[in-house]
């Protein structure tokens, strides 16, 4: 059984399968914190201590057992599929990433040669005309996602469900699905649930995200970058989101899930 993008703190009391850009950052520093004492210094992604991660080998058997053994309380976090898109097309195309250097090298070049994307540059304080250039992005992302080209999908703007899916597929249950608006709520949930060396209080914990003041600004309100043709796109490629995780797709300006996470039709789903 193998468990891709999960995470678990070395005292075994908390299991995470990360979706990007659901706040993971943050939440990989509170696992650390719950273990250590203390933050990590520097980007959780970079971590090679003091956080099982399955991307490290030796920590692959204690995640496993853990996982299937169901001894660790077991959650993921997701986000309105309209917040999370639009923050992955600042964060990751328009954005510098903190190596400073665009995305994945070629890929921005890429998109304004095939998709006609304007990303603007710190240079000229990024100015571009954002709607235009997010709506042909997000025919890219859905090129990606259907058809597989011009690359592969990116796990920044594939849909959350494929990411929660592979962790049940492969033997492995949610005890917590919490949503990033009520991230504080969501979070408190889990910890008091679990057996933990360190607890904190979340009111304080640091905000920890790489992309901030790495890129523009979105300047427009979330529904003026979704017309007609970008919202059909959007069920297109987040339907199973948006109806699995009860979030507006009618409304792109409300960010709040309409009701409650129902884990057992998440796992019924999504464990096909």
């Amino acid at each position: 059984m193998n468990f891709p993008g999960t995470w678990m703190t070395e005292s075994g009391s908390l299991v995470y399968r990360v979706v990007p850009k659901c706040a993971c950052s943050s939440i990989g520093q509170i696992m650390y914190h719950s273990d250590n004492g203390r933050y990590f210094d520097g980007d959780i992604h970079d971590s090679t201590e003091g956080l099982h991660k399955w991307n490290q080998p030796d920590s692959q058997e204690p995640i496993r057992q853990a996982v299937l053994a169901r001894s660790a309380q077991t959650f993921t976090v997701v986000r309105n599929p309209y917040a999370r898109v639009l923050s992955s097309f600042f964060d990751k195309i328009c954005g510098i990433q903190r190596n400073g250097k665009r995305y994945r090298g070629n890929l921005v070049p890429q998109l304004i040669q095939r998709y006609g994307i304007e990303v603007g540059s710190p240079e000229d304080d990024f100015d571009f005309d954002q709607i235009t250039s997010f709506r042909r992005f997000l025919l890219f992302a859905r090129d990606t996602i259907r058809w597989r080209r011009p690359m592969e999908p990116d796990i920044h703007w594939s849909a959350m469900s494929g990411h929660i899916a592979t962790f049940i597929v492969n033997g492995g249950r949610y005890d917590s699905i919490f949503y990033t608006e009520d991230f504080n709520g969501g979070m408190r949930k889990v910890l008091d649930k679990a057996p933990l060396r360190h607890d904190l209080d979340l009111d304080a914990v640091p905000r920890f995200n790489e992309s901030e003041g790495h890129g523009p600004k979105r300047a427009h309100k979330v529904s003026e970058y979704f017309d007609d043709l970008s919202q059909h796109l959007m069920w297109e490629i987040y339907k199973r989101d948006f109806q699995l995780f009860r979030y507006d797709f009618d409304n792109p300006d409300n960010k709040m899930p309409k009701g409650e996470v129902d884990l057992d039709e998440v796992h019924r789903k999504l464990g096909r």
